[in-house]
């Protein structure tokens, strides 16, 4: 582990990395096997092992590397804007276009996130320290909003904004409309609902069915990791 920290080891992980985005766009993620990726690479094969063990570590690494992407593109939304629909609908759209590259295989590549049998499924111990980073920069999509919000809610709606970001994503794995222009209209309508439904819930007819939800959220928050592993 200590020589994939070195130039030349990172250099050759990052190569490693690049081959296996080109074969998965050419070929297919499940068409694609280690060794054609280590050739491609211009490595051997247990080399390629020493920096991905297993294919689903590529997937890992694919899907910070589509976050890392997905973090830069939103930085000028949040930098710019304050009211929280406006934010909620930039980084939403990032979060679209930056995954658009990989839209023909995105499938395959993004089924390791819906099994629960996949050590990288999305609420898995191996996923964890991405889905916290997803997390964090909804948060900082609410904190830096100019939104009033009970602080129970404040508390919980980076989570439930990460669950939607997935929900989307979905959608637009679907979507067959030129340039994905109908997940964008999609995420323009529903960014606007729910912040008009945030707005809400802090009118007293709506505080217990408020509390209630939020309760829920949290224990099938706790719950679900122990039920993916």
């Amino acid at each position: 582990m200590e020589a994939t920290r070195t130039p030349r080891g990172e250099q050759t992980r990052g190569a490693i990395f690049a081959a296996a985005l080109e074969l998965f766009q050419e070929r297919g993620y499940e068409a694609t096997t280690m060794r054609a990726i280590a050739e491609r690479a211009g490595v051997s094969l247990g080399g390629s092992y020493h920096y991905f063990p297993t294919k689903s570590h590529l997937v890992l690494a694919f899907y910070r590397h589509v976050h890392e992407r997905h973090q830069a593109a939103s930085e000028p939304v949040l930098a710019r804007e304050r009211e929280l629909a406006a934010r909620l609908r930039g980084v939403i759209r990032a979060a679209v276009m930056t995954c658009e590259p990989f839209h023909d295989v995105s499938a395959s590549i993004f089924s390791t996130v819906a099994d629960p049998g996949s050590a990288l499924n999305a609420f898995g111990t191996e996923a964890a320290t991405l889905r916290d980073e997803v997390i964090a920069l909804y948060a900082r999509v609410v904190e830096g909003s100019d939104a009033r919000l009970p602080a129970d809610l404040a508390v919980e709606l980076p989570r439930l904004l990460w669950l939607y970001q997935m929900g989307v994503l979905y959608f637009w794995m679907l979507d067959a409309s030129p340039g994905r222009l109908r997940t964008l209209e999609v995420v323009d309508e529903t960014c606007d609902l729910i912040v008009r439904l945030v707005s809400l819930a802090d009118l007293p007819p709506l505080r217990r069915s408020r509390r209630r939800l939020l309760a829920l959220v949290r224990g099938i928050a706790e719950d679900v990791p122990e039920m993916a592993r």
